[in-house]
């Protein structure tokens, strides 16, 4: 009996409930709610709903339900599509940016190793005309040295034939002798081996190759083609 009891109550809950989104019926079937209110809970446990309003309320909410439910799945489907495109474009927009980050890292790369062997080819040139230039300082100095050596030489160099003749050789073997004119005061002088002239000491005295002076290692001959000279 306490079944039946709570069997009716819970028809009555819904039919208030249904009757809330349905006035209009509600209010035509008005009798078919005294009628259930009036019945006994066997009756009420015996009640067939199969085609009665009841029946249609509940179906009508039902198939509302289900096409709000619809409704929103078409919906959330919508959404998961959008997220799924926009998951594909940020996957492309991610490796575009990786494609471009490699090819800016390899032109750094390259115009890194285009600089390096710039400076490096700069470094050799450099290199190869500080050679060029110590050579050429070097060649410079040897050149400046050697002429400054050859004019203090050639300045020391006096010929002495600008300045004597040879007037006679005399004597015999070792003794020979020889007489010379100063051409610059006419005065003629005797000498031999040993003596000193200007500075020129007389080396040696021969008939054939008349007298060898020398000085600083420079020798100097005075002979008769000195003479004609």
């Amino acid at each position: 009996m306490s079944n039946n009891k709570k069997t009716f109550s819970m028809l009555i809950m819904i039919a208030s409930v249904f009757a809330i989104f349905s006035v209009p019926a509600f209010c035509q079937e008005s009798n078919v709610d005294e009628d259930l209110e009036n019945m006994s809970a066997e009756e009420v446990a015996a009640y067939n709903i199969e085609g009665s309003l009841f029946e249609q309320i509940t179906t009508l909410e039902q198939e509302k339900v289900l096409m709000q439910l619809e409704k929103e799945r078409a919906q959330l489907d919508l959404e998961l599509d959008r997220l799924a495109a926009e998951k594909i474009k940020l996957h492309m927009e991610i490796d575009s940016l990786s494609g471009r980050a490699e090819q800016q890292q390899q032109e750094l790369q390259n115009a890194q190793a285009k600089l390096e062997a710039e400076a490096a080819k700069l470094e050799r040139e450099k290199e190869a005309l500080a050679a060029e230039a110590d050579a050429l300082a070097n060649r410079t100095s040897s050149y400046n040295n050697s002429y400054s050596y050859e004019d203090s030489e050639s300045e020391n160099i006096v010929d002495i034939a600008n300045d004597y003749r040879l007037v006679n050789v005399f004597g015999a073997g070792s003794q020979l002798q020889a007489t010379i004119k100063n051409l610059n005061t006419g005065q003629d002088k005797r000498i031999s081996v040993g003596k000193v002239v200007d500075g020129y000491t007389v080396k040696s005295i021969s008939i054939d190759d008349g007298i060898v002076f020398v000085k600083d290692g420079q020798t100097q001959t005075l002979n008769v083609a000195s003479n004609a000279k």
